[in-house]
């Protein structure tokens, strides 16, 4: 049932999103955003004008490659309307690499067929924002796709292909060497869980960790403590990845830094879960126990006992003088109307000086929902390394971008293995009734004197 459901949702997903390129394409008819600046690019790659770099684009020329490798298989002309497909391709392969990396965190098989994907990775691939970027000539898209694929190999223990599908990813978004860093730590980390858990596992582990519901401050600090005594085990694994690490350097060292092109409009900022817990909320409360249990066990994290709550009022005290001394009005954010962000910051954080502090127990809220529902089948370090990860990517973007969110949330998404069926249509009804909505408003909503508005 579920196999057939998966094939079902497949094929709408697949003449959905060919219909949806196909008016975007007849409605948007000139490069729009972004799409000015990486459209002349490949088009010089087409012409063979390798010398060509708008000094503009700030990320690697990974899309602009796909593209050119894409036009030598299906032989079509650097139009923008075939240059579009570049994205929708690899967003049509992305539940059928999804399926496998839920897979794994379910510990269960993949279907038989590679073209069958499961309904919760078609589900997953409609998230907003990666289904919108689809149909646009930007990178977002391409690079979460070879970012999961980096994370299914490093799942399947093949390091040397997680290590040359790390490479390829960095060729789209240079902070995706943090995910490539994740892929090696999550393998490493469910390795050495289920080793310990096997039959023939009789030697006691050197690594402190344990379930992640369990888990205390404690034994976070023991975690620390004993994770030096594990490193030599894990040593060999490595080794593919360090050539993708020195690459990397390399290319920093080379560039004079991490960004290309335009180096100005990146400087340090902090982002939330409070996105992702409103885009995800249908997975997070159709969990055992639904939202009640959610609530209570979050209200017991919070004020269990009154330790917990000075715990809680310092992280909130921490989290006012960070956003007191480190929020950053960044000037696209603040004269750019043409996207959402534009309106929930002026219209909301700027309301008065007092709101963005008013979120603080939001965001409390919000980070213990994640944890309780990621680690009900995980140990504490499955379920802080994403978000120890995430910080990288994430703090040094200024400006206020669902796009930067894409790939934290997808990998956070997949973890959640016990979403039933019902849980999974309301999910996607959800996601379908954001798509829906955004792609109206972008298609044909266009004001004159501002554009179309998109995330």
């Amino acid at each position: 049932m579920s196999s057939s459901l998966g094939a079902t949702a497949f094929v709408i997903f697949g003449v959905l999103s060919v219909v949806t390129l196909k008016e975007l394409n007849m409605q948007v008819t000139e490069p729009y955003m972004d799409e000015p600046f990486h459209v002349p690019q490949v088009q010089a790659y087409c012409n063979r004008d390798w010398s060509y770099w708008d000094p503009k684009i700030t990320t690697p020329p990974g899309l602009y490659v796909l593209t050119i490798l894409l036009k030598a298989v299906f032989i079509f002309k650097c139009r923008l309307s075939t240059l579009r497909l570049t994205p929708l391709l690899t967003l049509l392969v992305l539940p059928l690499a999804t399926t496998h990396l839920l897979c794994y965190y379910k510990r269960i098989r993949p279907p038989p067929s590679i073209f069958t994907p499961t309904l919760d990775a078609v589900i997953i691939s409609t998230f907003p924002i990666g289904w919108f970027f689809g149909f646009l000539y930007y990178t977002d898209v391409p690079s979460l796709l070879s970012v999961i694929l980096t994370v299914v190999a490093a799942s399947q223990g093949r390091h040397g292909a997680a290590s040359m599908l790390g490479i390829i990813s960095c060729t789209f978004r240079q902070t995706n060497i943090i995910w490539v860093l994740y892929a090696y730590a999550s393998s490493q980390l469910m390795h050495l869980r289920f080793l310990r858990a096997s039959p023939g596992g009789s030697k006691p582990a050197k690594l402190h960790d344990p379930p992640a519901q369990a888990a205390g401050l404690s034994d976070l600090i023991q975690s620390i403590h004993s994770a030096p005594m594990v490193l030599p085990d894990l040593l060999p694994a490595f080794v593919p990845y360090a050539l993708t690490l020195a690459l990397f350097c390399g290319f920093v060292i080379w560039n004079g830094g991490i960004v290309l092109g335009d180096k100005s409009n990146h400087v340090p900022c902090v982002i939330s879960v409070a996105f992702a817990t409103i885009m995800g909320w249908p997975a997070l409360i159709s969990g055992d126990g639904g939202w009640k249990m959610l609530v209570n066990v979050v209200r017991d994290r919070i004020f269990g006992n009154k330790r917990r709550m000075l715990v809680h009022v310092a992280l909130s005290v921490a989290m006012g003088l960070s956003i007191k001394h480190y929020t950053i009005h960044h000037p696209f954010l603040l004269s750019d109307n043409r996207h959402y962000t534009f309106y929930v910051w002026r219209r909301v954080f700027l309301l008065h000086p007092v709101v963005p502090y008013l979120f603080i127990p939001g965001y409390v809220a919000c980070a213990w929902i994640w944890f309780v529902r990621l680690g009900r089948e995980q140990t504490l370090l499955q379920t802080l390394l994403l978000p120890l990860c995430t910080l990288p990517v994430l703090v040094p973007t200024p400006l206020l971008e669902p796009r930067y969110f894409l790939i934290p949330y997808i990998l956070m998404r997949v973890q959640l293995v016990d979403v039933p069926t019902w849980g999974l249509l309301l999910e996607g009804l959800w996601y379908g009734l954001i798509n829906a909505v955004t792609m109206y408003v972008f298609l044909y909503k266009e004001r004159e004197g501002v554009g179309r508005f998109m995330w």
